[in-house]
């Protein structure tokens, strides 16, 4: 992978020239075989780690001037740390496939004139003379190895670079994500901004189920670029079109969910409810129920008062071990009301975003990605004064 990035980028490409140990992890640019002296004037062996910020599919530039290093205090010939390094203790999470790179601190040290590095090549150019100077002085150790190391494996989920969560340093927080399989069953307006998250959030696999068509309306509240010649398709196709570039483990088919839905539903570790009818919703939970599959469903009710409109955004958390209590609660409607008929059935576009984000906050929340602090099973929110009430699984 850092043999692709040198075919695009310069600064890199001359790193590997001049024998520098460089590969790729995480989306950071790995640099090992760093020498350094210890506290003892002993020749000791580091690595730097730099953030990999993408321009495009090929092309990547540095954030800023600062590196990690892993690696003990470096000292100078005086056995004295080296000073002007800046940063501090700190820690970075790699991949298993670099494990042999444990981040301890970070440096900050920048050119006196220019405040800033033009590039990767000048960046690990400056900091391997200050820090690895003083050994290759007294050992003649070299940091130009030649070496080319393992690195880790192209990321199974997204096409692009993650570097989203390299620059976050979330890398150890996003493994709870690994091997979920995620359903979004539903891809109205709340469904469409849940399948938009959820295909930007690294779990291995998302499926969408949706048989209706998407209309003029779907448009307006739906997330991302509209053709007109995705009008009248199913909203599976529609959907599977604009995101299928983006990610691997994507599938959108135009189905309904019930309890046939047997292929569907296999290997299924949590889903998203997103649809507006109760009795579609009954079968659906029914399905999801006897497979002990853990799901949210979400819900909007929003009615013309006097002086605008006004209602509730609802997310209601399912437990397997706890779904038959949840639905005997009726936070959710499992019947069609036959005035539904007679009423406008008003959505609107940021009430659905913001209901899909409350939705997977939640489901983030679950999986630790988020800390959370409660045990809410029913979610809340009135327009009217912008409040948020929970109800927990521990209160009848």
């Amino acid at each position: 992978m850092s043999r692709q990035l040198a075919s695009h980028n310069d600064d890199i490409r001359r790193l590997i020239e001049k024998g520098f140990a460089v590969s790729e992890d995480s989306n950071y640019l790995v640099v090992r075989d760093i020498p350094y002296l210890d506290a003892k004037l002993e020749l000791a062996t580091g690595a730097f780690v730099a953030t990999l910020v993408s321009i495009d599919e090929h092309r990547v530039q540095q954030d800023d001037h600062q590196v990690w290093f892993a690696g003990g205090i470096p000292h100078g010939l005086d056995a004295k740390p080296i000073p002007n390094l800046g940063g501090g203790p700190c820690s970075l999470h790699l991949s298993p496939a670099a494990s042999d790179v444990v981040v301890e601190r970070r440096f900050s040290n920048k050119p006196l004139v220019a405040q800033r590095f033009a590039d990767f090549f000048e960046k690990i150019e400056s900091y391997t003379n200050i820090i690895a100077g003083p050994a290759m002085e007294r050992y003649g150790a070299s940091p130009y190895t030649f070496r080319v190391p393992d690195e880790a494996a192209k990321d199974p989920i997204f096409k692009f670079r993650d570097t989203l969560t390299s620059r976050g340093e979330l890398t150890d927080l996003v493994t709870c994500f690994h091997g979920e399989v995620v359903a979004v069953i539903g891809l109205g307006g709340t469904g469409s901004y849940v399948l938009d998250f959820m295909v930007k959030t690294p779990v291995a696999e998302v499926r969408a189920f949706d048989a209706d068509r998407f209309h003029v309306h779907n448009a307006f509240r739906s997330p991302g670029h509209v053709d007109p010649s995705e009008f009248d398709k199913t909203k599976a196709e529609v959907y599977l079109a604009r995101y299928s570039n983006f990610r691997h483990g994507l599938s959108a088919k135009a189905t309904y969910i019930d309890g046939s839905s047997e292929d569907e539903l296999r290997g299924v570790t949590f889903a998203f409810v997103c649809v507006d009818k109760g009795a579609a919703r009954a079968d659906i939970f029914r399905a999801l129920v006897e497979r002990e599959i853990p799901f949210i469903d979400v819900g909007m009710g929003l009615k013309r008062k006097d002086q605008g409109l006004g209602g509730m955004v609802r997310v209601t958390y399912f437990p397997p071990e706890h779904s038959e209590d949840v639905m005997r609660k009726s936070h959710a409607p499992l019947q069609d009301d036959p005035e539904d008929l007679y009423r406008a059935k008003i959505q609107i576009g940021e009430l659905n975003a913001l209901n899909a984000a409350l939705a997977v906050t939640r489901y983030k929340q679950l999986r630790g990605f988020y800390k959370d602090v409660s045990d809410w099973e029913n979610l809340l929110f009135d327009t009217t004064d912008l409040k948020i009430v929970g109800v927990s699984t521990l209160e009848n």
